[in-house]
């Protein structure tokens, strides 16, 4: 994503009740399996198209995905096509209306959507394993490093994601008055140009666009600080789960391998790999914001692979969701409220069962 203009319409969608009903759209035609003959005669599956929504405009936090596209790994598990559809976009309604079958999201969208809306959505796995906001602040600035340091500030938030902000002001026991919310777009120039003490950012993203500007920057993470739920994570609609069950595990399994790609092959050849989906993209007319700075693609690509790679996914591998995170998810959700059980927002039987039957998957790390 550009160094400017860069910040996702992230956080919780909230979901009208046409969009909930729409949701026996979501057995569409690609759902569907049908036998196709493979070159030694046995019955190979046949999954067809699929589509899938990105969180964000087509940058490296979807790297995984282009490898498995352009290896193969898609066409190999069976799928004629698989579309990834740029955002920025939560991907609840989407899913919920038939428009795509799988959603690159977060627990606060998803869970949001089924507490307040009771919509039939699950994650089922997650790329990240926490959550990469951030309030980014100028060292020399507001310099905000604890939750405390927030009160009397001016912090930017935009508007789809006021409620993730909320939610970190009640996680920390902060109320809105003791602060000012200032409405902010998604570039980060105003927090260099001092309008705000504090801009809501990606780690992975805004904080290194500034720093790249030459700025000494400051993080409140939002994992380190209340709210270590899960992000980038693959959700769908309990009816495409009910019926699809071997088409979503042919999926994960591709998206598995082109993700595994990204931690073996050179650094390097990812961000050309980056860069050529990007401009390709760009081409089709989806919202860019300029040409892709290589270093800034490359930092991106360090900073995000710690959120996917951590001691669990090590010892489980990528996209599992153990019950201890599924716990903090949870506790992170209720702080605003959304009181879930583990049950109503995640189903990781799929993903599980991949790697019982496939061990080999967890070594992703060269």
């Amino acid at each position: 994503m550009h160094t400017s203009h860069s910040l996702r319409r992230r956080g919780g969608a909230v979901l009208t009740l046409a969009a909930v009903a729409a949701l026996a759209l979501s057995a569409c035609s690609s759902g569907a399996s049908t036998p196709a003959s493979s070159a030694s005669g046995e019955a190979a599956a046949d999954f067809g198209e699929v589509s899938i929504q990105y969180s964000w405009i087509k940058n490296e936090e979807f790297a995984g995905e282009y490898y498995a596209e352009d290896n193969g790994y898609y066409e190999e598990a069976g799928f004629s096509g698989v579309t990834g559809v740029a955002g920025p976009d939560t991907g609840v309604a989407k899913l919920l209306s038939g428009t795509v079958q799988f959603a690159l999201s977060d627990a606060a969208s998803v869970g949001a959507a089924v507490a307040e809306q009771d919509a039939p959505l699950k994650i089922i796995a997650t790329t990240f394993q926490a959550n990469p906001f951030t309030i980014l602040s100028l060292k020399d600035g507001g310099d905000i490093a604890t939750p405390e340091d927030l009160i009397g500030k001016k912090i930017g938030v935009q508007d789809s994601n006021a409620s993730v902000f909320k939610a970190l002001l009640a996680a920390n026991g902060i109320s809105e008055d003791e602060l000012t919310i200032v409405p902010v777009d998604f570039d980060p120039t105003p927090l260099m140009n001092g309008d705000v003490d504090g801009f809501m950012a990606y780690l992975t993203n805004e904080a290194i666009t500034v720093e790249m500007a030459g700025y000494e920057i400051t993080n409140l993470a939002y994992a380190e600080n209340g709210l270590p739920y899960v992000a980038e994570s693959y959700a769908v609609t309990d009816q495409y789960l009910a019926e699809n069950p071997e088409l979503i595990k042919a999926f994960l399994i591709a998206e598995i391998k082109g993700w595994t790609d990204t931690f073996t092959q050179p650094i390097g050849d990812t961000v050309a790999k980056v860069v050529e989906h990007y401009n390709d993209s760009a081409a089709a007319g989806d919202l860019t914001f300029g040409d892709l700075d290589p270093a800034k693609v490359q930092a991106g690509l360090e900073a995000q692979a710690k959120l996917i790679s951590t001691d669990e996914t090590e010892a489980n591998g990528l996209f599992t969701i153990s019950d201890d995170l599924k716990a903090l998810t949870l506790a992170s959700l209720a702080t605003s409220g959304w009181d879930l059980t583990a049950d109503d927002l995640f189903d990781t039987t799929i993903i599980d069962e991949i790697y019982a039957e496939n061990p080999e998957l967890k070594n992703y790390l060269p």
